[in-house]
C-alpha cells in the first residue's frame, strides 16, 4: 500500500477540507502521484464525476488540488439531508435510499466499513499517496462504535492522523487535549499531532503553548497556518461558506464598466450546489449577496433562485415570505431572474411530486411554460452545449424531469435543438449547474443581464474561471509548503504513526 493520512478536525469547519487540498496541491508539486478521499460526506454541495457519479464538491475541488479527474471511490458515501432527520444516502455515486439519523447511525452506517475500505484500497494501490479527510471532530463519541470516517477508517487502514484545529475560535489547546483525551487507547496510537489553523498574530507568542502541549501529550505540531482571506473551496454547507470562500477575496478588482451589476440569490431552504453563484462573485463588478425578504429583491439586476433539495418545500417558502410574489412581479416587468435546478422548476407552472416531498401537484410561480415531474430515477450527466452563442458546460444533479410547452431553448445542441432549460423574455430556467464558470458563456449572459437592467456594466474580458481556482489551489499548497513542517509531513505519510505515543487519560468511555 502507499502512503497516508487522515485529516481529522477538533470540529466542523476547522480546515480539515482546505488543508486536505493544500497537502494535496503540494504533494504533486514535489511529483507525487496522489489522490484525496472521504469516507463519508454530509452536504447538499455536490458534483457529477465523468463517469455519472455524484460525490461532494469538496472532494471534486481535492481532486483537481492533485491534477486528477475525480470518482466515486473518493468519495463513497455522500449523505444529503432532506430535513432535520432524513438524508438520502448516495453510495458510490448512485442514490440507495432516504434513511433517518438514527436508522443510519443504528446500523446501516457500519455496514459500509468494508465497502469505503475497499474503495480507500483501491486508491492506495493505484496512488502513492492518498490523502483522507474526516468529518466533523473523531472524539464524537456517542458515535465512535458505528463510525466509517474518522477513527473507524483510521483503526480500519492504519492511518497516522493529523488533527487541525482553528485557533481562530480561542481554546485550540484545549480542543487538541480534549481530543486525545476521549479517544481510547488504541485510537490514541494514530494520532500523531497537530496543525494549528488559521492563527493572527506572531508564532512566537504561540511557541510556549506548543510547547506546552507536547509535554502533555507527547505530540508534536506540525505547523501553524496564518489567517488568510479567500482560502475557502467548495466545502459542505452554510451560506458564510460561499462568500467567504469565492475566489473574488482573492483579487479586489475595479469594474470594467461604470456600473456594477447586483445580484440577489434567494437563500432557499435546503439550498443546494450554492457555490454556482461564486462564478458571478468571480467576475469584477459583480457584487453577490444572499436575501430571504421581497425588499432586497428591489435593487436587484438579476435575481437568482439556486438548486434545492426540497424544491417544494422551497417553493411555499418563497411564497409564506412574500418572495415568490415579488419574483412573479419582477418577470412581468421584464426584469432578469434565473432558475438553475430547483429554482427552474419553481418557476415552471406546475410541479408534480411523488418522490422528494410527496406532495403529489403543486402549482409552480407559472413565469415560464414549463411543467415539472419528479422521476424516481435521479438524472446524474456532464453535459455540453452551446447558449448566447458560446460553449457552455454544466452538470445535472435532479430527479425532475422537465416538459417545455414554449418559450425559447436556453442551452442547444451544435445544430440548434434544444438540450435544456427555457427562456421567456429575461427570466432564464436551467438544470445545469456549473454553467456559469463556462467564461464566454457567462460573460454574454451577464451582458444581456446589464442590458436589461439599464446598467452601464461590462464583463471583464479575461476573467477565467478555471485559473482562479488553480490560483486558490496554488495558494493552499503554498500556506503548507511556507508554513508546516513538510519534511515530517512527508515521513508521517509515508510510514505512519510514531511509535509509543503515551496515552491520554482518561480515554474513550467503556
Amino acid at each position: 500500500m502507499s502512503g497516508g493520512l487522515l485529516v481529522a478536525g477538533t470540529t466542523s469547519d476547522a480546515g480539515k477540507s482546505v488543508v486536505t487540498a493544500g497537502i494535496c496541491r503540494w504533494l504533486v508539486r514535489q511529483g507525487v502521484k496522489v489522490a484525496p478521499f472521504k469516507a463519508q460526506n454530509m452536504s447538499l454541495n455536490s458534483f457529477v464525476t465523468r463517469e455519472g457519479a455524484e460525490i461532494g464538491r469538496a472532494q471534486a475541488m481535492q481532486a483537481q488540488a492533485c491534477r486528477i479527474e475525480p470518482t466515486a471511490l473518493m468519495n463513497p458515501v455522500l449523505l444529503k439531508p432532506g430535513g432535520e432527520q432524513s438524508s438520502q444516502v448516495v453510495l458510490l455515486g448512485r442514490p440507495v435510499g432516504e434513511l433517518s439519523a438514527r436508522g443510519y447511525h443504528g446500523g446501516r452506517q457500519q455496514q459500509l466499513l468494508g465497502t469505503v475500505l475497499d474503495c480507500l484500497a483501491e486508491l492506495r494501490g493505484t496512488y502513492d499517496a492518498v490523502i483522507c479527510e474526516g468529518a466533523g471532530s473523531p472524539a464524537e463519541i456517542n458515535l465512535r462504535r458505528t463510525d466509517i470516517v474518522n477513527m473507524g477508517i483510521a483503526r480500519g487502514a492504519r492511518l497516522p492522523v493529523l488533527v487541525v484545529g482553528d485557533i481562530d475560535r480561542g481554546g485550540v489547546f484545549a480542543s487538541f487535549f480534549g481530543t486525545v483525551a476521549l479517544l481510547s487507547p488504541e485510537d490514541q496510537e494514530l494520532v500523531a499531532g497537530f496543525l494549528v489553523n488559521k492563527f493572527r498574530g506572531d508564532v512566537s507568542l504561540l511557541e510556549p503553548g506548543l510547547e506546552m502541549l507536547y509535554g502533555l501529550t507527547g505530540r508534536r505540531t506540525f505547523g501553524v497556518l496564518p489567517f488568510r482571506h479567500g482560502l475557502g473551496i467548495d466545502e459542505e454547507d452554510g451560506l458564510r461558506v460561499s462568500l467567504r470562500g469565492t475566489v473574488r477575496e482573492s483579487t479586489v478588482t475595479a469594474p470594467v464598466g461604470e456600473d456594477v451589476l447586483r445580484v440577489a440569490v434567494c437563500a432557499v431552504p435546503l439550498m443546494s450546489n450554492f457555490t454556482d453563484v461564486d462564478a458571478l462573485a468571480a467576475e469584477p463588478g459583480v457584487v453577490v449577496r444572499f436575501v430571504d425578504r421581497p425588499e432586497e429583491l428591489a435593487d436587484a439586476d438579476l435575481v437568482v433562485i439556486p438548486g434545492t433539495r426540497g424544491t417544494v418545500r422551497a417553493l411555499q417558502w418563497l411564497r409564506e415570505r412574500g418572495l415568490a410574489d415579488a419574483l412573479v412581479r419582477r418577470a412581468a416587468e421584464e426584469r432578469p431572474v434565473l432558475g438553475i435546478c430547483g429554482g427552474f422548476q419553481i418557476l415552471g407552472e406546475r410541479i408534480e411530486d411523488e418522490v422528494e416531498s410527496r406532495a403529489g401537484e403543486v402549482p409552480g410561480l407559472g413565469v415560464l411554460p414549463v411543467r415539472v415531474r419528479f422521476a424516481r430515477e435521479k438524472t446524474l450527466t456532464r453535459p455540453a452545449g452551446e447558449a448566447l452563442g458560446e460553449r457552455v458546460e454544466g452538470y445535472e444533479i435532479h430527479h425532475g424531469v422537465a416538459s417545455v410547452a414554449g418559450g425559447e431553448a436556453f442551452i442547444s445542441d451544435d445544430k440548434g435543438h434544444s438540450l435544456d432549460g427555457c427562456r421567456v423574455g429575461h427570466a432564464w430556467g436551467t438544470h445545469w449547474h456549473g454553467s456559469l464558470e463556462s467564461d464566454g458563456f457567462r460573460r454574454a449572459f451577464l451582458r444581456e443581464v446589464a442590458a436589461a437592467a439599464g446598467r452601464r456594466f461590462v464583463p471583464a474580458p479575461d476573467t477565467s474561471f478555471a485559473a482562479l481556482r488553480e490560483e486558490q489551489l496554488d495558494r493552499l499548497g503554498d500556506l503548507i509548503e511556507q508554513h508546516a513542517d513538510t519534511d515530517a509531513l512527508w515521513r508521517l505519510i509515508e510510514s505512519g504513526a510514531p511509535q509509543g505515543l503515551p496515552f491520554i487519560p482518561p480515554g474513550a468511555p467503556a
